[in-house]
């Protein structure tokens, strides 16, 4: 061999342990479990990515996540996040009430960042809303302390209505309890009619409906749940094609064609919640990170809805209404 060649060889030589030795470090991995499917809640995955961000972190630049979905099917949720807790995540994020209470029960040592509709003090998620204990905090958007003015407001927007209904899903048993006794004791202090109807798939919505027309109430509500929120358009076009007056929480629904909707935004909720991954991955303790209330409520009032129904909202609560659609 030539002097020369030797030296070249020898001189790359010399570079390979260093190039062996400089790869990029792992990216930390967010584990994300949902209770129901990604492409309804595209939205909402966008809010979490841009609370992600606001902390500075960016899919694919600087984390990876790993996305777990359970399809509406609550018996998959544990498999699902005990996959997230041997992928050994950094971080598991949930969203709805089955998510985080599976996300609970497969780990006490990996953070976890909820988003529910719950107390999540009454589930036991966390000891304290202030200063919760263990390895979970996260967001609650208040659903369930919200119904009882939800159903206030519709007896105030329907007073003729003697008869309303509540669409829960049984398969979040948890919530859909506490949502149905909630609105049984404020229909009583109405003095209203109040009908727990159910569905908890696509499927189920045929014979529901089809159960509030035989039962011709009045109003509908439609309980807080993963579920509806992934089917904010459908029920906002089955509420209208029935006829019938109805509210959700959140204002996808009066967007979509829903009459009304009353309560804090979801999509900020999830924003929320992305911020609080970000600042977990940064070496926060979800002990010291208390759980987040909304602070601000919002009503949303679709006019074009209102007149197809034939109805006139009342001066009184078009004056308090954060958006009107018209």
């Amino acid at each position: 061999m030539r002097r020369r060649d030797f030296i070249t060889v020898l001189g790359a030589a010399a570079t390979w342990p260093i190039t062996a030795g400089a790869q990029r470090p792992a990216m930390p991995v967010i584990g994300f479990l949902g209770y129901t499917s990604p492409v309804p809640y595209a939205h909402v995955i966008a809010a979490f990515r841009d609370g992600l961000k606001e902390a500075g972190y960016t899919e694919g630049e600087n984390i990876a996540i790993e996305w777990r979905w359970a399809q509406h099917e609550p018996d998959r949720l544990p498999a699902l996040a005990a996959e997230l807790v041997g992928r050994q995540v950094a971080v598991i994020a949930t969203t709805g009430t089955p998510a985080a209470l599976a996300a609970k029960a497969a780990t006490t040592t990996i953070p976890i960042v909820f988003e529910i509709g719950f107390d999540p003090v009454t589930i036991g998620l966390v000891a304290n809303l202030h200063r919760p204990d263990g390895n979970l905090t996260g967001v609650t958007n208040l659903s369930v302390e919200v119904e009882p003015k939800t159903l206030e407001l519709l007896h105030e927007l329907i007073p003729a209505a003697t008869s309303i209904a509540l669409l829960v899903n049984p398969a979040n048993h948890e919530l859909a309890g506490v949502l149905s006794r909630n609105a049984e004791a404020a229909a009583s202090k109405l003095g209203l009619k109040l009908h727990i109807v159910h569905a908890s798939s696509d499927a189920d919505f045929d014979a529901a409906f089809a159960t509030l027309s035989q039962l011709r109430v009045g109003a509908l509500m439609i309980g807080s749940d993963a579920f509806f929120v992934s089917r904010s358009g459908e029920l906002a076009r089955l509420t209208l094609s029935h006829g019938i007056p109805a509210s959700f929480l959140f204002r996808e629904f009066a967007v979509s064609g829903g009459l009304i909707s009353y309560g804090s935004s979801i999509t900020e909720a999830h924003h929320l919640a992305g911020v609080y991954t970000g600042r977990i991955l940064a070496g926060a303790k979800p002990a010291d990170l208390p759980v987040v209330r909304p602070t601000k409520l919002e009503l949303v009032i679709n006019l074009k809805t209102a007149k197809a129904l034939g109805m006139e909202i009342p001066p009184s609560i078009l004056y308090r209404a954060n958006e009107v659609i018209e």
